[in-house]
């Protein structure tokens, strides 16, 4: 029946065709046609969807805060936010993707844009820091390009930050145990925003836009806040562990010619997740997984003196880097050694790691002492 029918439509769509045409054309026409018609109806159903998550939001901030939600109405503008720039410095951020990005192969590079050594020193100083006050713009979700997108869970992650905030002071009353009761608004906004982020990672453009370190500094802010950081993870830990794999495959993946610029701010926002305890161990574990394997690819193709990837083997040094800090930074906050950081990918990597170093450190040197540097960091606690 199915056959018969094809064929029938075959026959219809050729005896229907109009005079000077053939019937590939006018098959194609039709096509295009039908094309445009599911596209606009694909269309309308992302602008009902984004206008049902606008309203999940609102409902969500005014069940957590309804003070809050009713001072902005009243006021007709949104209220002014306590959030603050002081975990990212956008100026510094944005002027360093300016330059040409040569020198991340430094040591000090990790610092070298002001982020993490911003967020670090503003950790400890949060009571004398000068908070900056930002309107928040009403929440939209109904953009038209992927960059106006992003800004759609900023705007609401942003509103949940400053009701944070305002009831830490004693200004507002507020109710977090909201977010255990409406787990799809708050996943769906974290994984917009995650999405967005790593669009943008992957194609970049430059100088960064002002929206693009606006979405870092509320990421970095959410999985910081003492309130906030456990409902979030709890509910989107599997989407963090997504996104920070594809911000290393980014990294390693990436050949452009003069990629550093680009890879440098994904590895800069890498180190900040790993500033978060329960998100360090398993990115510890993840760049030890991809150091060590592309150590062993490295010692294969010398052994039998093949090719290989001299572009992979540029950008295994900014994991090495990030991988190394962490190590450190978990050492030095906790007091304690490292021993138990990255568990079984731990032991993978410093199985027969002295042979590797042993057999690559006269071809290559750098990665060899980089290898030597981490296991050491590693063995920490044996050396005590």
């Amino acid at each position: 029946y199915l056959k018969i029918s094809k064929l029938a439509l075959a026959f219809a769509i050729i005896h229907s065709k109009p005079p000077g045409k053939s019937s590939k054309e006018y098959i194609e026409y039709l096509a295009k046609t039908v094309s445009k018609q599911d596209f606009g109806w694909k269309w309308k159903v992302e602008v009902l969807e984004a206008e049902v998550l606008r309203l999940r939001q609102e409902l969500l901030l005014n069940r957590i805060s309804p003070r809050f939600c009713l001072e902005n109405r009243k006021q007709n503008t949104s209220a002014e936010t306590l959030l603050g720039r002081e975990s990212i410095n956008p100026t510094s951020y944005s002027s360093q993707l300016e330059d040409s990005g040569c020198d991340v192969c430094n040591d000090s590079a990790f610092e070298s844009l002001g982020i993490a050594s911003d967020f670090h020193r503003t950790e400890h100083n949060v009571n004398t820091s000068k908070h900056w006050l930002e309107r928040v713009p009403p929440l939209n979700l109904c953009h038209t390009s992927k960059e106006e997108s992003l800004t759609a869970p900023v705007q609401f992650l942003q509103r949940l930050l400053e009701i944070r905030k305002l009831s830490e002071g004693g200004i507002l009353q507020a109710d977090f145990s909201e977010l255990e009761n409406d787990s799809f608004t708050i996943c769906n906004s974290v994984s917009q925003l995650l999405d967005g982020l790593a669009i943008f990672y992957n194609s970049p453009k430059f100088p960064a836009p002002g929206f693009l370190t606006e979405g870092v500094c509320v990421l970095i802010s959410l999985i910081t806040d003492t309130k906030l950081s456990n409902h979030v993870l709890k509910k989107c830990f599997k989407k963090m562990e997504e996104f920070k794999k594809n911000l290393i495959q980014i990294i390693l993946r990436n050949r452009s010619v003069n990629r550093f610029q680009a890879l440098h701010s994904v590895s800069q926002t890498l180190g900040l997740l790993g500033r978060n305890n329960i998100l360090r161990n398993s990115l510890i574990s993840l760049l030890l997984s991809e150091v060590h394997q592309f150590a062993e690819q490295l010692l294969q193709a010398h052994q039998v003196q093949s090719v290989y990837d001299i572009n992979q083997y540029e950008n295994i040094f900014l994991l090495c880097m990030i991988l190394e800090q962490l190590l450190q930074n978990e050492t030095q906050e906790s007091n304690i050694s490292s021993s138990d950081c990255g568990g079984e990918e731990k032991l993978k990597f410093l199985k027969n790691l002295d042979q590797i170093i042993l057999h690559l450190s006269d071809e290559f040197p750098l990665f060899s002492l980089y290898l030597w540097r981490v296991s050491v960091l590693l063995n920490s606690g044996q050396m005590q």
